[in-house]
Parts: structure tokens; sequence; C-alpha cells
């Protein structure tokens, strides 16, 4: 059995976990990538469903926790390369359900957060499927924040922006990056590589400094993450130099400026 199969003992008056019931959905986040880091829900929903449909970024260790004889079936969506439309994905998800299964929607991060969790949850209701949510750790704020990248600190800001670098299809493919910029809080972005470009020129243009602070965690929490922090002026050129690549997160504002100096603090990322 894998070594992070089973559920740990919980105390005395510790809320029992929920039935996984035939006919459900549940759409659980997997968190940024290392199984450890999944919920205790998310590790009773993979021992408990008997259909699994998961996203791309998923973390094989994290597929090896599932029942036995379960069905994995991969829906990745990864940008450029072929892959399934969103509309399959849901019809996928009713008609398992329909059918009796146990599915587990199983997505990167949170389900919520960029991971269209809600579309599929309206999908669902719109088709009277009963489903649960079950949130994980996202990417953005805990692959930061084990980058040694704090969301916020009073010295720094009072808020922080999330953004992702991708637009639905349908809509507008720009950000108004200046607009975001002017705010003057800092932004952590999703899936922006392939708009980093565009990304640094639209705040050089809101007037924000060369000297900017910015980090990129590629992997976030896996074995080949790499941290790379520079500049809003260098960044493009320390992307290449790195040759860095999705997956990615891309944290830019003072609170990037924190990571090496905490890094180096810190025991390590995770226990």
């Amino acid at each position: 059995m894998n070594q992070y199969a089973t559920i740990p003992t919980l105390p005395g008056g510790f809320p029992s976990f929920p039935d996984f019931a035939p006919g459900e959905v549940w759409l659980v986040g997997a968190g940024p990538g290392d199984p450890r880091l999944l919920t205790l829900m998310a590790l009773h929903a993979l021992r408990s469903a008997d259909t699994i449909v998961h996203d791309a970024l998923i973390d094989p260790r994290v597929l090896e926790l599932v029942r036995p004889n379960a069905t994995i079936r991969s829906v990745g969506k990864r940008g450029g390369k072929p892959s399934p439309q969103q509309s399959e994905i849901t019809e996928q998800l009713i008609a398992f359900a329909r059918a009796g299964r146990k599915v587990l929607r199983l997505k990167g991060g949170d389900p919520f957060v960029f991971g269209r969790g809600g579309e599929e949850a309206d999908a669902l209701a719109e088709a009277s499927i009963p489903f649960r949510i079950v949130p994980g750790l996202t990417a953005g704020l805990s692959g930061a924040a084990l980058a040694g990248i704090p969301a916020t600190t009073r010295s720094t800001n009072h808020a922080v922006i999330l953004a992702t670098g991708y637009r639905a299809e349908g809509h507008p493919d720009e950000e108004d990056w200046e607009a975001i910029a002017k705010t003057g809080q800092p932004v952590i972005l999703y899936m922006a590589m392939s708009r980093l470009e565009t990304i640094v020129a639209g705040f050089m243009r809101a007037g924000a400094g060369p000297d900017l602070p910015v980090a990129i965690v590629a992997s976030a929490t896996l074995a080949d993450e790499e941290i790379v922090e520079t500049t809003l002026s260098a960044a493009l050129r320390d992307v290449r130099a790195h040759d860095l690549s999705a997956p990615a997160i891309v944290v830019i504002g003072e609170i990037a400026g924190l990571g090496n100096k905490l890094r180096t603090a810190m025991a390590g990322a995770v226990p």
C-alpha cells in the first residue's frame, strides 16, 4: 500500500466523514502537488470513489491512493495540446453519476480557484445531480507560502490579487494588466508563463518600477520545483536563462522579495 494511503486515527469527538453515495459527484481539490498536502476529506474521497475523473497536473502518487478496481480517467486540459472540451467533461460526470457511480472529479489545487469547479457544479445542479465540494490548497497561495513568500504582511500589503493569464473562450484575451498594476497590491498569477511578456509590459506601462520584485515558482511542492527570484525588468530574461515552463505561479510585488530570506531560515517546505 502507498505510504500515504492510510487515514490517520482521529481523536475522539472528531466529526466522522460523510458517506460517498452512489450517484454523487464530489469536486475535490488535490492541492498543489505533493500528496502530503491533501486534506483528510480528499483522502477519504479517494478511498471511497469508484470512478475518478482527473486533471493533467495530478501527481501520480495521488492516484495510487484510490480504492482497488476503481476506474481512473484522465481528462487533462493542457494549453496547445489536444484535450477534451469542458462540455465533454461535464457530460461524462453526469453520465457516470446517472449510472450509479461514486464519481470523484479530481482537480489540482482548489476546484473553485481557476479550476472550472464552479462551471461543473452549475452543470451538475442543472442536471439534478447531487454533489459535494471538497476544497484543496490552492497552488498560488500554498506554493508561494512553501517558497517562503507570504501572501500578505502588515508592512507590505493589505490585499492580494489572484489572477489567471488566460480568459475563458468568448471573453477578451487581454486582462487589463495596467489597471491591476495601478492598485499597488501584489499579484499572484496562475497559468501566466506564456503571457508573461504581455503582463510585464502592462505593469511597465502602468508605471511599475523595473526593480519591482518578481518570483516564479515552477512545479511547486514537487521534487523538480525551481524558484527564481528576479525583478520586473529582468523577469523575461531570467525565465529564458533558467528554461522555466508551466506549471508555474508568478508573484509580482514586494512580497516576492521576501522569499529568499525566509527560505534560508525555514526547516523545510513540508514535514
